[in-house]
C-alpha cells in the first residue's frame, strides 16, 4: 500500500509539473495595452477628438473676432479627421511650442502640419507621409532680402523664431553664427520684425507670403532651398498602431487626390495669394 502510494503521488507529481510547463510554455493573453485599436477605440467611446488651434497662425487657423468660431485649412481638415472616425471635435487653444506638453498632459489626441521635431519625437509619433510639402524661408525687411543662409550667419544678424518649433531648429544649425532671437508664438516674431530688432524671421514659406501680404516685409527663399514636410502626429502610446493607420490612409487619399493640395490652393487664393510668383518652377506641395 505505501509503494502503491509513492507510485500514484509521483505520478501526480509529473502529471502537474506536465501542466505547469505547457502553462508557462504557452503565449501570454495580450494584454489592452497590446490591442493595436485601443487608442482609436477610446476615441470613439469618448466621441471627441481633441484637435490644437491657434491664435496669430492664419490662414492655417482663423478665428471670428465677432463670433469667436474658428476656421482655416488646418481646422477643416481636422474636422475632417474627426468625421472619419464618427466622432466631434474638440477644440484646444494652444501654441507650436506647447505642442509635446499637451500630448503628454492628455489635452490632445492630435496636431497637424507639425515638422519631425527631434525634441518632440521623444514623447509623439509622427506620421511618415507628409501631409503637404513647403520650404523654409525668412521675411526681411523692405529692401534686405537674402538668396543664400549664409548672408544671416553673423553674430550681427538678428534671427528671430518661435520657441520650441522647428523653425528654432533650422536656425540654430544653418546659422550658428547668427544671433538667434526664440519668442513665444508668431505675432511677437512679427513685431520683430516691425520695430527694426530682426534682421530676418524664419517662416515657412506659406505663412510668410500670408504674412507679406499683410505688408510686412519681403519673403525670400534662401538657398540652399530646405523643403518642409507637414505631417500629423499622435502621442506615443500602447495601442495607437490602428490609430496610425487610420490617419496614415486619411493622408494617402488626401494627397494621391490632390485634395489636400487643392484646399491649400484655395486657402492662399481667397487671401489674394500667388504662390506661383514665390516657389521654384516645378515645385509641388
Amino acid at each position: 500500500m505505501k509503494l502503491s502510494g509513492l507510485k500514484l503521488n509521483f505520478r501526480n507529481f509529473l502529471a502537474t509539473l506536465f501542466v505547469g510547463l505547457a502553462i508557462a510554455s504557452t503565449p501570454s493573453v495580450a494584454s489592452a495595452d497590446d490591442n493595436p485599436s485601443a487608442v482609436l477605440n477610446q476615441i470613439r467611446e469618448i466621441g471627441v477628438l481633441k484637435v490644437p488651434v491657434m491664435t496669430g497662425e492664419e490662414p492655417g487657423y482663423i478665428k471670428d473676432r465677432e463670433t469667436g468660431e474658428w476656421g482655416g485649412f488646418y481646422v477643416e481638415f481636422l474636422k475632417e479627421i474627426a468625421a472619419t472616425l464618427g466622432v466631434e471635435a474638440e477644440l484646444v487653444e494652444t501654441t507650436w511650442g506647447n505642442l509635446a506638453a499637451d500630448f503628454q498632459s492628455g489635452k490632445l489626441d492630435i496636431a497637424i502640419g507639425v515638422n519631425p521635431n527631434p525634441q518632440r519625437g521623444m514623447v509623439v509619433d509622427y506620421l511618415w507621409e507628409p501631409l503637404f510639402i513647403d520650404a523654409w524661408a525668412v521675411l526681411t525687411p523692405e529692401g534686405k532680402e537674402v538668396t543664400n543662409w549664409e548672408e544671416l550667419n553673423n553674430p550681427e544678424k538678428q534671427v528671430v523664431v518661435q520657441k520650441g518649433s522647428t523653425m528654432q531648429v533650422v536656425a540654430e544649425n544653418l546659422l550658428p553664427n547668427a544671433t538667434v532671437v526664440p519668442v513665444e508664438d508668431r505675432n511677437l516674431a512679427i513685431m520683430e520684425l516691425q520695430t527694426g530688432r530682426a534682421d530676418a524671421v524664419v517662416f515657412s514659406v506659406f505663412d510668410a507670403a500670408q504674412i507679406a501680404q499683410q505688408g510686412i516685409g519681403k519673403v525670400s527663399i534662401p538657398e540652399p532651398m530646405l523643403r518642409n514636410p507637414a505631417t500629423l502626429a499622435v502621442a506615443r502610446q500602447p495601442g495607437n498602431a490602428g490609430y496610425i493607420n487610420v490617419l496614415t490612409n486619411w493622408i494617402q487619399q488626401q494627397r494621391s487626390l490632390g485634395l489636400a493640395q487643392s484646399k491649400l490652393r484655395d486657402a492662399w487664393t481667397a487671401r489674394g495669394i500667388d504662390l506661383s510668383k514665390l516657389l521654384p518652377e516645378g515645385f509641388s506641395f
